[in-house]
């Protein structure tokens, strides 16, 4: 299932367009969008009220004199913490850079109190629009929603909607009765119809998918939050089963933590025992060697599979007692896995535990099980990006590409996870030619 497309309003003022937006968006006029962040570039923007009143993050961007680069750095970077996809300036005083808007190809919407081309472009704004109207004794005037791009008011046309110009009218009229018949009405609508070709792309690509392989690194840089994941794959020269497990944390408990070796497994502990809120979902072996299997798991169902094995019994049925962690609202998914060793080769299997709905009223359980292929590795992790709540990984594992030199392959994984988030990492290969095992485990607070 594709996720709605989250969006962020960019606003200067009172936010009257912003409202107009979450307003159709609590009447269900925008299914396939989410507002999940509105930023201004003022720190006391009454759109900013609105925005807390609708239960929605903001965030204040100031920009400085002669900084558009460190701006629209700052900017940037607001935007990828929240997993940002679309962008909708309504009321946005300030022009936006061809290279940042470069970045956003057809992906930030503007709404422009005139009908395009008519006065429009730079220093056509606010009642500056309205008075060149009147100035010109236009009988019609309206409202226009565009893509940005680099030159101002200048991208392809999503919507317009005319109004009527009155004898009587001063700019402030005009101005009114331009939102209220015009800009509230197609600003919403032209969302919701660019959030509905997202979809519609995201569809097509997660269909292409099933046939693409990625890099690692690519996929952790596009996201600032999956979470915890788990990497199992064969090195390109087949000599190496490999696995990696990665942790990160948003909360002062959540990032409380290091993985401690303690023989063949790996253990978690607090990095610091006094600031323990909940050591029940922060403290367990996340690695464990079984016979001639490995287990990686998330969470303490790592022993619960290990007793199952050792009565002969399966990783799935194992898993049919266990469900996804009780952490409301999120209801974090369990994910796992277990490499299978047999003669010179193996085999892997991987589990994702997570709630049916938002309400967490019950657990979803998939299983995959997996031939080793060189080259090929699965990557399967609990969040899809960062949120709020934080959104479930919903696709089966992703396909990545492995590597043959686990430092490369470590080094890779490390530094493409988000800097501000990530707390610890272990990667193990395996020979496949005589069971030699070769680990690397990095702690950030270490």
């Amino acid at each position: 299932m594709v996720e709605k497309t989250r969006i962020a309003v960019l606003v200067s003022g009172g936010g009257t367009n912003l409202q107009a937006i979450l307003d159709a968006q609590h009447a269900g006029a925008i299914p396939d969008g989410q507002v999940v962040l509105v930023v201004s570039n003022k720190k006391d923007a009454y759109a900013l009220t609105r925005a807390e009143n609708a239960g929605v993050k903001t965030a204040v961007v100031l920009r400085k004199k002669n900084d558009t680069a460190g701006f629209e750095a700052r900017l940037e970077k607001v935007l990828a913490d929240h997993g940002v996809e679309l962008i909708v300036l309504a009321g946005f005083m300030t022009i936006l850079s061809g290279a940042f808007t470069a970045k956003w190809p057809e992906r930030i919407l503007n709404v422009h109190p005139a009908l395009i081309p008519a006065f429009c472009g730079k220093g056509f704004y606010g009642l500056r629009v309205h008075e060149a109207a009147l100035r010109c004794g236009v009988k019609v005037t309206g409202a226009t929603v565009h893509f940005v791009n680099e030159i101002p008011d200048g991208g392809r046309i999503v919507a317009q909607k005319a109004v009527s110009v009155l004898p009587q009218d001063t700019p402030e009229t005009l101005q009114k009765r331009v939102m209220e018949q015009a800009e509230w009405q197609i600003l919403p609508q032209a969302v919701a119809q660019v959030c509905r070709n997202i979809r519609t792309e995201k569809e097509r690509k997660e269909k292409m998918n099933v046939y693409q392989t990625a890099c690692i690194g690519d996929l952790l840089k596009s996201n600032a939050y999956p979470g915890r994941g788990i990497i199992v794959g064969k090195t390109p020269d087949g000599l190496h089963a490999a696995t990696a497990y990665f942790i990160m944390g948003r909360s002062e408990n959540s990032r409380n933590r290091v993985f401690r070796a303690q023989g063949d497994d790996v253990m978690i502990y607090p990095f610091d025992a006094s600031k323990v809120e909940d050591p029940s979902l922060i403290i367990y072996a996340p690695v464990r060697s079984c016979g001639d299997r490995l287990i990686v798991t998330n969470g303490d169902q790592t022993d619960t599979i290990r007793d199952f094995l050792n009565r002969g019994e399966s990783f799935e049925a194992a898993l049919e007692t266990r469900c996804f962690e009780p952490d409301a609202p999120n209801f974090t998914p369990r994910i796992s896995a277990m490499l299978s060793f047999d003669a010179a080769d193996f085999s892997y299997k991987m589990s994702i535990l997570k709630s049916i709905d938002e309400a967490g009223s019950a657990c979803a359980r998939h299983t995959y099980s997996y031939p080793s292929v060189n080259g090929l590795g699965h990557f399967i992790h609990t969040y899809a990006c960062d949120g709020s709540p934080i959104p479930t990984f919903h696709t089966e594992p992703e396909r990545v590409k492995m590597l043959d030199d686990i430092d490369a392959f470590t080094d890779l994984i490390w530094q493409t996870l988000n800097e501000a988030n990530k707390i610890s990492l272990f990667v193990r290969f395996v020979s496949l030619r005589d069971g030699q095992v070769t680990d690397r485990l990095i702690n950030k607070h270490i």
